[in-house]
């Protein structure tokens, strides 16, 4: 702690050292620096919870979209599976990172909050009780020390003022020897001030030399003390960096989904479901059903009958299908339908087709009567139902005069169910109402 004397030094530079006076704020400090650290660690995870909750939402309801959309769209067979299992995946997938979000909230944010409010014991004047047991525990081991420190300085303070008045003392007794006008009066009490300051620093200089020894002999126990309150603040610390590692490789299972037996799971049936699609089985069952291997009532002699007397229009058709009695009809054996019952496609619930044939104009579909617009086919009566709001998924441009157009985001009503081709009825906001394809909107939830 000596300082050899120096005039030019003006200001002392500090030491940033943890020995010296108030530098030991920074280790009780961290105390609370530990406190703000539990909250901080716990808000970190509540946000990660929210998003996993996030996207399990999200894949939920993408699955749930998609497999609507897939289900009445034109995909059929082994494929159309695949493509739904695609769905599955995300249903089982959402599932588990709803698990992590409950995980993260339930186990590892109450772990930390329990501990924080095991561990800080606020006081009711603010502050916790471990920063004020290790402030108390510093202060009462460095006062001797700092006591005796304040000592040495004042000793040394007057120690190198002794040093300056003697250098001014020399400088005027030297200068005066020069001088002729000075009787030897003034020469004697200049020397006798030189005397007088030689013998000021003899004694500040040994008071300065004593208190350091002082100070020298009490570092030790300064040490000692400084060290065992050190020791428990970094005890206390130690628990808490042992905690967040251990709750930190809890949260990393949680997050870890790759060491799930059910997530491995998911992709293997994933796999195993897209692998089953089968192209030739597809096409074979499409060939029997809506191709040449289709049953075919071909004509055959009728004798005449009241109830084929008259010609239906297409739409009176479907509605009176079910009460038409065919006769003398035949079907040949080898065309059979035959279709397997796990391979219901989407083409099968929403395609039909015509029973029977006519030449007659006003029972084409496709006649130049509809196409021309001589007939209005909402002139019949409209069946009840209930109005749904539905919003387009893609553009679409209407075909026919009976048919709606609209742009993908556009919002319609929807008044009739979806019928066996898979169209329905709407109404747009202008009032103009027509069919549209159902598999082009959703409805608005």
């Amino acid at each position: 702690m000596s300082v050899a004397y120096d005039d030019s030094v003006g200001v002392e530079v500090s030491s940033d050292s943890f020995w010296e006076v108030g530098n030991y704020k920074r280790t009780v400090k961290r105390i609370e620096d530990g406190h703000r650290l539990c909250s901080d660690l716990m808000n970190c995870l509540h946000e990660r919870a929210r998003i996993e909750k996030a996207y399990a939402q999200q894949l939920t309801e993408w699955a749930r979209r998609w497999r609507q959309l897939v289900d009445k769209g034109p995909q059929y067979g082994t494929v159309e599976k695949a493509w739904v299992a695609v769905m599955s995946e995300a249903e089982k997938v959402s599932e588990l990172h709803l698990e992590v979000k409950a995980s993260l909230m339930n186990e590892d944010f109450e772990k930390i909050k329990n501990w924080q409010k095991e561990a800080f014991h606020k006081q009711m004047m603010g502050g916790f009780k471990e920063t004020k047991e290790a402030e108390d525990g510093f202060r009462k081991a460095q006062k001797p020390w700092a006591k005796k420190l304040k000592e040495v300085e004042a000793a040394k303070k007057a120690y190198h003022a002794a040093c300056k008045e003697e250098k001014l003392a020399i400088s005027r007794e030297t200068n005066s020897k020069a001088d002729p006008s000075l009787n030897p009066e003034q020469l004697k009490k200049l020397q006798d001030k030189v005397e007088k300051c030689k013998q000021d620093v003899l004694k500040t200089k040994e008071k300065y030399e004593k208190s350091l020894k002082e100070l020298g002999q009490g570092t030790p126990q300064y040490m000692e003390g400084m060290e065992q309150v050190f020791e428990q603040c970094q005890q206390f610390e130690e628990k808490r960096l042992r905690f967040f590692r251990e709750v930190l490789l809890e949260v990393q299972k949680h997050l870890d989904l790759s060491n799930v037996a059910s997530y491995k799971n998911i992709y293997r049936d994933l796999e195993q479901s897209i692998k089953a699609a089968d192209a030739v089985e597809d096409l074979r069952w499409f060939r029997a059903n809506h191709g040449p291997g289709m049953s075919m009532n071909w004509p055959q002699f009728e004798e005449w009958s009241a109830d084929l007397n008259r010609t239906l229009s297409r739409r009176e058709k479907k509605k009176t299908a079910d009460g038409v009695t065919l006769t003398g009809i035949n079907q040949t054996g080898d065309q059979t339908l035959q279709s397997k019952p796990s391979s219901v496609s989407s083409c099968e619930k929403t395609q039909s087709y015509p029973t029977d044939w006519s030449d007659d104009e006003s029972n084409n579909p496709f006649s130049s009567t509809d196409a021309n617009g001589d007939s209005n086919p909402f002139d019949e009566d409209t069946p009840s139902g209930t109005e749904v709001r539905v919003r387009a998924l893609y553009d679409y441009e209407g075909q026919e005069h009976d048919e709606l157009s609209f742009k993908a985001g556009d919002e319609l009503t929807k008044i009739e169910d979806e019928d066996e081709q898979g169209w329905c009825k709407g109404r747009l906001d202008n009032g103009q109402v027509g069919l549209y394809p159902a598999n082009y909107v959703e409805e608005i939830q």
